[in-house]
């Protein structure tokens, strides 16, 4: 989560297309380069050890925007596939 959430902020594209599911990725992966992230707090999380196949984080992502802050609090779902994890959707 935290590596992707740096990805974001840097704008690699290509990290976080490698690092998203397959079956949900988008076609082609976009990063605003007017949106500035300030910070990242991890809420909670569940699964996601060694021992498992299926993890979810939830968390706050501060950013910046044409001036203004915001925030967005998302509970992601992670999968593993090939040994690595990946971020399959955000949870309702």
């Amino acid at each position: 989560m935290r590596s992707r959430y740096s990805a974001f902020a840097v704008g690699d594209r290509e990290y976080l297309a490698r690092t998203w599911h397959p079956d949900t990725r988008p076609a082609r992966v976009e990063v605003d380069p007017g949106t500035e992230w300030t910070g990242l707090e991890i809420l909670g999380t569940e699964g996601g050890t060694p021992f498992h196949g299926e993890g979810t984080v939830r968390f706050r992502a501060r950013y910046r925007e044409g001036g203004r802050a915001g925030e967005m609090v998302e509970h992601s779902r992670f999968v593993r596939v090939d040994g690595a994890w990946v971020y399959l959707d955000a949870r309702a």
